[in-house]
């Protein structure tokens, strides 16, 4: 009855020890998943952060670019503006009896 005790206890002792051992090996998998599913994630952050920072430099190029061509085309402007004659000015608003076309004869009428 003894020696039955003992060999139970012993074999009980032992699965216990198996299933100790069994919990660890799953904990250090579990582990090890996590820190491949942790690696892997920074990795696809670092990723993304360079894409968006590529994006942004291309942006920045383009802005650029654009403000470079509208100051050119704003000088050509400039310079074209320089040598084109000035507009005549008309007399239209100014009350004068010497007017021509319609604002003479919507200022006889009106007299």
């Amino acid at each position: 009855e003894r020696r039955q005790r003992e060999r139970k206890l012993s074999k009980e002792m032992v699965e216990k020890a198996a299933r100790e051992l069994e919990k660890m090996r799953l904990q250090e998998k579990a582990e090890i998943k996590y820190k491949e599913w942790l690696k892997k994630k920074r990795d696809e952050e670092a990723e993304k952060k360079k894409k968006e920072k590529e994006k942004e430099k291309e942006r920045e190029a383009e802005l650029q670019c654009k403000k470079e061509r509208s100051e050119k085309i704003f000088k050509e402007w400039l310079q074209n503006a320089k040598n084109k004659p000035r507009p005549v000015l008309n007399y239209y608003g100014i009350p004068c009896r010497n007017s021509t076309g319609l604002y003479s004869y919507l200022h006889i009428c009106s007299d």
